[in-house]
């Protein structure tokens, strides 16, 4: 990192954006744009004909739409936990990950909240929470955390990208008009002075403070919705550091996967290290087996217990039918991570990138093993349920994930991967290190140069 120039960060981070669009990209947005509309002609036949159409059926009521709600809403917390929680405990290997993060979170909050109106049936249903509201009820509070995390995300981004807007607006003149007119518009009259720095981070310092408490809160209120709800298997009290932790865990995963697409479609090499990596995967293997636990706690409390209709589900997913899935889960968020991420010559960007993608399969699995037990085995005397989902089901789903990662690939063609300035500033901290003397006490090093904490850095005018 040390050897890159500073003017090197501007010209990596933004020659991607001027480059045209080849057809790989352009074939490849296009197929998810697809696979988008697909998934809504699928939800208009389901609006059409009523939820029958899915694989729904008493007395398994909740299935892979909550399974998405979860899911969707578990990744978006990777931008509040690498951008916000470590910019608190300035933890520098999260620098060159926090755009990507952020955007993670901006671009699946809204799928994994159209989840939960796809699972209404009738979408119009969803203003009765705001017309009758019933105070007592998970639902309610988990629609008000939502939209709060969503629009609070949503500004936490944005104030974050106004530098490196400003950055495109000054540095891109040979972009087409509609794209200047935009740059401009979203800059805000950014100047780059030491005042709009002072009061840009004043503002994500106490942003990211909000969002610590907030994205806690919302994964809990999510919990909520199962462990208040008399379904067997979910009256546990780990139920809301479980699901908190899974948010953390598949989020991370989830980060890492996308940051290496970038780092090799974008040639970000030099700027998105190895070594980068490496601190993220020791991270994710500890976020494993904090995992781990919790899984072994939960299910202990339900083996101790010794209550009838909780052993069911133990043993339905144990040896039972659902077998297959829970331990194709365990493999996948604990048993093949651990073994890669534990030995440090395996941590490679290569194997990390898989391990992500295993580690999301494992837990959209987990989320399936935790809702459709219960609904299967309930306390009623319904009878052993079965659910299997339909091609609705299938569709909306697949059309989600293509929704989202469609998302992510405009966005990065229109603004940049790296968050430019923190980027210079962990080259500033590297270079003074570097050139610090090995006697030197801490407290005399001085303030990095390319810091913008402190000084800033004019995009117009500098060009040293």
């Amino acid at each position: 990192m040390a050897e890159v120039l500073r003017s090197d960060v501007e010209t990596r981070v933004l020659s991607p954006l001027t480059r045209p669009a080849g057809w790989g990209y352009t074939l490849t947005v296009g197929g998810l744009v697809a696979i988008f509309g697909w998934s809504l002609y699928a939800w208009n036949r389901q609006i059409q004909t009523g939820l029958g159409i899915t694989g729904l059926n008493a007395p398994v009521f909740w299935g892979v739409y909550v399974i998405n709600f979860v899911f969707f809403i578990g990744i978006s917390h990777a931008g509040t936990l690498i951008s916000s929680i470590l910019r608190i405990t300035d933890t520098p290997w999260r620098r060159p990950f926090t755009r990507l993060a952020e955007a993670i979170t901006v671009f699946s909050l809204p799928f994994g909240a159209l989840s939960v109106i796809v699972d209404l049936g009738r979408p119009d249903r969803l203003l009765h929470v705001v017309r009758y509201p019933h105070f007592t009820s998970a639902i309610l509070w988990d629609v008000v955390c939502i939209s709060t995390y969503l629009i609070t995300s949503c500004l936490y981004f944005y104030l974050a990208l106004v530098p490196d807007i400003a950055l495109c607006r000054d540095r891109l003149p040979e972009t087409p008009a509609w794209r200047k007119k935009l740059y401009r518009t979203l800059a805000l009259g950014w100047q780059d002075t030491p005042v709009q720095w002072k009061t840009l981070n004043r503002l994500l310092t106490g942003m990211s403070i909000f969002l610590f408490a907030l994205v806690v809160s919302v994964h809990t209120n999510v919990s909520f919705v199962f462990g208040m709800t008399l379904k067997p298997g979910w009256h546990t009290t780990i139920i809301s550091p479980f699901f908190v932790l899974g948010a953390i865990y598949s989020g991370v995963a989830t980060v890492i996967v996308l940051a290496a697409l970038f780092r090799r479609l974008y040639r970000l090499e030099d700027l998105m290290t190895e070594a980068h990596f490496r601190s993220c995967a020791k991270f994710l293997l500890a976020l494993c087996c904090f995992w781990l636990y919790a899984m072994i706690i939960e299910h202990l409390f339900v083996f101790y217990g010794k209550e009838t209709a909780e052993l069911r589900i133990l043993e339905a997913k144990f040896w039972g039918p659902y077998a297959p899935l829970f331990w194709t889960m365990v493999a996948c968020c604990f048993g093949i991570p651990f073994v890669v991420l534990a030995v440090p010559r395996w941590r490679t960007i290569r194997n990390l990138v898989a391990i992500g993608l295993v580690i999301n399969v494992g837990m959209w699995l987990e989320r399936y093993t935790i809702i459709v037990p219960s609904g299967a085995y309930p306390y009623l005397p319904w009878g052993v349920g079965t659910y299997r989902p339909s091609w609705v089901e299938v569709s909306i789903t697949a059309g989600w994930l293509a929704g989202f990662l469609a998302l992510i690939l405009l966005f990065a063609r229109l603004f940049p991967v790296l968050t430019v300035w923190e980027v210079r500033e962990e080259l500033g901290e590297a270079r003074t290190s570097l050139a610090a003397p090995a006697s030197m006490e801490p407290s005399a090093i001085e303030v990095p140069l390319f810091s913008n904490r402190a000084v800033g850095f004019n995009s117009q005018s500098t060009k040293d």
